[in-house]
């Protein structure tokens, strides 16, 4: 038999102090805001790696060039970010001199762009003449691209180095450009790790980028990964004495053996009470001390008063 039931005053209050409560909350829920043309982020760890890759490819391209153009280099990582390629390309003069760059084994292309600041003072110094600060606005020639060949290769060896500890790529030059605007080889919202480089020359300075499609440094990120712990498992001095204040109470077996001949087992069972044992062990020679059962210490067996002891006479090292 059903039962009518009639909410109390106090019944009916508490559902609608809940009710409020329950908007209260959805209101102070944040939303997010995506923007699902913006590409996906790569990690942080990731692009950490790539500037500490980046920053001995800066150091290693100031020796080369100094080697090339007979001149104190100074080259500078700027920045390592992550952008679409339509404002990297954005972000470039133009016009300016551009490098489409091969990545074998993969396929997709990266982009060496050397500001025009950079390009014509270089040119000069490669033609015997000063290098001063030329202020020009115009495309490099075909002649002057030729010119630098021995230049770029310079780049791109360096560049090849210190990507090997992540991978080998084979950088190579596949085409030259003039205007940014024009360079086709992503799609505009295609994300690009972009690397600013600054380079001096004496008094005379210019920026160098380089755009590497995303989408190969995913496809690398385990090989980022294991470069990582190979790097961590190189401790610093710290660490060791860390370590060694940690394992400084631990306990460890210490065994000194003479090292004799062997002995049958019939020999074994004959054995008896007063028979003497033929070691066959040299007096003069140093006993060998092990620590845990790993050989550690060479020495002789002393006495130090009533007891036996081991004086440690030199430190076994691996042959």
């Amino acid at each position: 038999m059903a039962v009518d039931r009639v909410l109390s005053q106090e019944e009916i209050d508490g559902v609608f102090k809940k009710m409020r409560a329950g908007a209260a909350d959805e209101s102070k829920t944040q939303v997010q805001l995506y923007d699902f043309r913006s590409p996906d982020r790569i990690a942080k760890d990731q692009l950490r790696a790539i500037q500490l890759l980046h920053e001995n490819f800066a150091r290693n391209l100031a020796s080369s060039l100094s080697a090339y153009l007979r001149a104190y280099v100074a080259v500078n990582l700027v920045s390592v970010e992550q952008i679409p390629f339509m404002e990297f390309t954005q972000c470039l003069p133009s016009p300016t001199s551009m490098i489409v760059l091969g990545m074998k084994p993969f396929d997709g292309n990266a982009v060496l762009e050397i500001n025009p600041s950079l390009v014509f003072p270089i040119l000069e110094m490669l033609l015997g003449g000063p290098g001063k600060m030329v202020r020009m606005t115009r495309k490099v020639t075909e002649i002057e691209q030729s010119i630098l060949e021995g230049l770029l290769r310079v780049f791109l060896q360096d560049l090849r180095v210190s990507w090997q500890a992540v991978s080998n790529i084979e950088f190579s030059i596949e085409n030259h450009e003039t205007e940014p605007q024009l360079l086709q080889i992503l799609a505009p919202n295609e994300a690009v790790v972009a690397i600013s480089i600054e380079i001096r020359i004496g008094e005379m300075a210019g920026m160098m980028n380089i755009g590497i499609p995303s989408i190969i440094v995913k496809m690398l990120r385990q090989k980022f990964d294991q470069q990582w712990s190979v790097r961590k498992t190189l401790a610093t001095e710290d660490e060791h004495l860390r370590v060694l204040r940690l394992i400084r109470s631990a306990m460890i077996h210490l065994d000194a053996r003479l090292q004799g001949p062997t002995l049958s087992v019939g020999m074994l069972l004959d054995l008896a009470e007063g028979d003497v044992l033929a070691f066959d062990y040299p007096a003069s020679r140093p006993v060998d001390m092990t620590v845990n059962g790993k050989l550690k210490y060479s020495g002789e067996v002393v006495t130090s008063g009533r007891k036996r002891a081991f004086e440690v006479g030199r430190l076994v090292t691996k042959p």
